[in-house]
């Protein structure tokens, strides 16, 4: 028996090399299946942003995003289950597509009915609307269950569907690989991060705030802009630390680390410049979001100055994991320019936040109930859902 060939470079064939036009056509569907899902975790933070409780979990996903990047130093690891929330993104996207044609088809019915109500127009309509609506529905569900993707939204195939209704559905699959997509979004370890770095930072934020509230309604002005002095100079304090704190705190998932300041003063030592810009960041991206409170919002729109918030703090966590990872990956301290430079440089950005937080419960449509809105640190309405 002859011993087969051996292996060399010249009896194997090369792997086909991809097309430049295929690699250019796949980045781009990638970059626009990120887009999407991208928008879609904003739109759905904003959303549960605006319920009260449930808007923990908005505050879950920030840090768990700024815990991640703490933990591999890399900003992309922030963006959590992009995947799933594009697919979400998707259907939704083509279902408000496909209800255009229903909302034009209702439009007509309804001119029709004020012109003549009950009239042989406005009937006909009416049927149109009702087949369209049924339809369109059966259209939409089977495109769901096939998979959901552009595809099967936009280039009905009625034959398979039918093949599928006559076939093995198979309602249990279907239920079980619901359940592990629930069970993938681990709602509950959102929720409970969300909830356990609240309260760790209402602690710090407690007693500050409620001196600024108490002596806000003190007749005396020269007790009351004492108190306020005070209130703001012990806000200022607490702001230097407890961004840092509560990202430790999603890094390593232990409650202690909202008291570990020694370990905190370490870490900027190491990486001052980078701690100073993410507080200055965090701090400033964090103050817009109060002017959206000197009118009242409507219900109906409450989830748009939520929108604002999370296009604003979910940077600033990206930033604040990526300075506590910088920090953590060095073993020196840098020179001691660079740490004083820091130092001195977070005293008015602390300073300023401090003193915009104390003037908008002057301008605030809830008053002095603002001050527990601290977006940079909670969430947009932690105890009352303003």
């Amino acid at each position: 028996m002859r011993a087969p060939d051996p292996v060399t470079s010249d009896n194997v064939s090369p792997a086909p090399l991809e097309r430049p036009g295929h690699r250019g056509v796949r980045m781009v569907a990638s970059a626009a299946s990120n887009a999407l899902g991208l928008i879609s975790v904003m739109l759905t933070l904003a959303v549960i942003s605006a319920i009260p409780v449930v808007n923990l979990l908005s505050l879950g996903y920030l840090l768990e995003s700024s815990g991640r990047v703490a933990r591999s130093g890399r900003v992309r690891d922030g963006f959590i289950g992009l995947s799933r929330f594009s697919n979400a993104g998707r259907i939704a996207l083509s279902c408000w597509i496909w209800f255009l044609p229903l909302r034009l088809i209702h439009s007509f019915w309804r001119d029709a009915e004020l012109i003549e109500p009950g009239g042989d127009e406005a009937a006909r309509l009416r049927v149109v609307l009702a087949v369209s609506s049924v339809l369109i529905g059966i259209h939409l569900i089977g495109a769901c269950l096939r998979g959901g993707k552009w595809r099967h939204f936009f280039l009905p195939a009625p034959f398979q569907w039918l093949r599928f209704l006559g076939g093995s559905i198979g309602f249990s699959a279907l239920l079980a690989s619901v359940a592990a997509f629930v069970k993938e979004m681990r709602l509950f370890y959102f929720f409970s991060l969300g909830a356990r770095g609240f309260t760790g930072a209402a602690l710090w934020l407690a007693i500050p705030l409620l001196i600024m509230m108490f002596f806000a309604n003190v007749t005396n002005p020269g007790l009351a802009v004492l108190g306020s002095f005070a209130g703001s100079f012990l806000l200022a304090g607490v702001c230097l630390y407890l961004p840092f704190l509560q990202t430790r705190f999603a890094m390593t998932g232990r409650f202690g680390e909202f008291f570990s300041i020694s370990a905190t003063r370490e870490l900027f030592r190491r990486a001052p410049l980078a701690f100073w810009m993410a507080l200055l960041v965090t701090l400033l991206f964090a103050l817009p979001l109060y002017l959206l409170k000197i009118e009242l919002t409507p219900n109906e729109i409450a989830w748009l100055p939520n929108l604002a918030f999370v296009l604003f703090i979910f940077p600033a966590r990206l930033l604040l994991g990526w300075a506590v990872s910088r920090a953590e990956r060095r073993e020196t301290q840098r020179i001691w320019l660079s740490r004083w430079a820091a130092r001195l440089g977070a005293i008015p950005v602390v300073g300023t936040y401090a003193f915009i937080v104390w003037l908008t419960q002057y301008l605030s449509w809830h008053g002095s109930l603002s001050l527990l809105e601290q977006h940079a640190f909670l969430v947009p309405a932690p105890l009352f859902g303003l």
